[in-house]
């Protein structure tokens, strides 16, 4: 199930999907393994559908990654709930290296997945909110992938357009 979350014209349009499959959990890690497979299979998955719909693809960026990452974590530590909390200050801190004219953020979780980030992006592409993002005017991108103890992975995929 997919449920997104809008915001008025005059505030950054975010998301959110919440996918849940439970399942075995399968360990856990809260931050010290590499998550950057599953980072670079979101990017290269949302650059595909980008593709199929004739749209340029986004380009990495190392800042914007990071400020998902951060948010992942601090969801799979229980320092956030899940969803969009402290948006609004990852755009500043993006902000200040990377000028932008729009921000946008996309948030899922799911586990007991064979591939937890093929299922993340096949609920982001599913719900409305969360599509209109990926097919956006939008040419940076960061994704971020963490784990909670339970075996639940969480993932954000913020997105730029810059000036």
């Amino acid at each position: 199930m997919a449920n997104p979350i809008s915001q008025t014209p005059s505030q950054p349009n975010k998301s959110l999907a919440q996918e849940s499959n439970q399942g075995s959990n399968k360990g856990s890690d809260t931050g010290s393994g590499d998550f950057a497979a599953m980072e670079q299979a979101i990017y290269q998955q949302v650059n595909q559908y980008r593709a199929d719909q004739n749209l340029p693809p986004l380009k990495s960026n190392p800042q914007i990654a990071q400020q998902s990452r951060n948010h992942s974590l601090a969801i799979a530590r229980g320092q956030v709930p899940m969803g969009h909390t402290g948006f609004e200050r990852r755009a500043d801190i993006i902000g200040q290296s990377i000028p932008y004219q729009q921000i946008a953020e996309n948030v899922a979780f799911n586990s007991g997945y064979n591939d937890p980030a093929i299922e993340a992006v096949k609920g982001w592409i599913k719900s409305d909110g969360h599509r209109r993002n990926i097919k956006g005017e939008y040419d940076l991108t960061g994704v971020g992938v963490a784990r909670n103890p339970q075996g639940e992975y969480y993932f954000t995929q913020i997105f730029v357009h810059s000036r």
